[in-house]
């Protein structure tokens, strides 16, 4: 697998993790950013808005493949501007995409786009797959604009792949960094009642799906981007407990997460109170080896030399 890559929105923690395992099989990375590249980035970053055509869109043209992974986050307290800005973000910049695309002589092979599992809303014990009703909400909503933005901006000549992903689970970033910290003060008991469902997958396994989407002309459509075992709130949090050595984790009640979500942490309470259990019939159908299927193991990966190091 060697050739161009253009990653859209590479420069955060999903898009610099993937562009690391894209280079290490041998590909040129475009990573096109709206920020300035960090110490270390990877890629050849390009500067766009992700809203305009520009001079970026020369870097589409016989590239291999396209990848995008733009989404203001979701991490974050739900006002009405931060809603505006997570819809049109995911919006605006598949519409944009799909317009360069238009007008390119040689387009990517494939389109592989993000998307996101909270489409299936929050099902308090039915486990989702592919063929599972939506929910509704605003997440819901947002998933099925991104979709429907990205249905109608894929050329016809280019194969598209959908991620719809879950929680990834990674070293350098994302939420399961924040939760570690909480942990090891102490603060990484159940939360509320501790059924919810938490689907994730091992940020090895997110960029392997992604490395075969590029080159797997079967896959096409959409996929649930998850590890074939989703597990409740609790287990989550007593495996993550033994994973980083905290001795106990104090539980807190729901009243307590809305509280301090939105004061302290400010981001969005919903996130840790509402789950959803997910698994994906198509990647189990077409056969795809997950390195990590079971949480246990793959907590010990992510942080068995963070604790030798400390």
């Amino acid at each position: 697998m060697t050739g161009r890559i253009v990653i859209a929105g590479g420069s955060g923690f999903l898009g610099q993790g993937l562009a690391r395992h894209l280079i290490a099989l041998g590909n040129d990375v475009v990573v096109l950013s709206r920020h300035s590249p960090v110490v270390g980035a990877v890629g050849r970053h390009v500067a766009w808005d992700a809203r305009t055509l520009g001079e970026w869109t020369r870097h589409l043209d016989g590239a291999d493949a396209i990848v995008n992974l733009v989404g203001r986050s979701v991490d974050c307290v739900k006002t009405p501007a931060h809603r505006d800005e997570i819809l049109r973000s995911r919006v605006d910049s598949t519409t944009v995409l799909g317009r360069a695309l238009q007008d390119e002589k040689s387009p990517p092979h494939v389109w592989v786009q993000m998307a996101t599992a909270h489409r299936y809303g929050d099902p308090p014990v039915e486990i989702c797959d592919e063929d599972s009703a939506f929910g509704e909400g605003f997440a819901p909503m947002v998933g099925k604009a991104w979709e429907d933005a990205f249905a109608a901006a894929l050329p016809s000549a280019v194969r598209g792949v959908v991620f719809r992903t879950t929680f990834v689970l990674g070293r350098e970033g994302g939420a399961l960094r924040q939760l570690a910290r909480l942990a090891r003060y102490g603060l990484g008991g159940t939360v509320g009642h501790g059924r919810q469902g938490i689907s994730w997958i091992h940020e090895l396994d997110m960029n392997r799906l992604f490395a075969r989407a590029i080159v797997d002309e079967r896959m096409s459509g959409a996929y649930i981007a998850t590890a074939p075992h989703p597990v409740s709130n609790a287990e989550f949090m007593r495996a993550l407990r033994k994973a980083i050595g905290a001795p106990f984790g104090v539980p807190a009640a729901a009243w307590m997460v809305r509280i301090g979500a939105a004061l302290i942490l400010r981001t969005d309470p919903e996130l840790a109170l509402y789950g959803r259990y997910c698994v994906s019939r198509r990647l189990r159908e077409e056969g795809f080896e997950f390195r990590f299927p079971d949480l246990a193991p793959a907590l010990r990966d992510l942080f068995d030399r963070r604790v030798t190091a400390a």
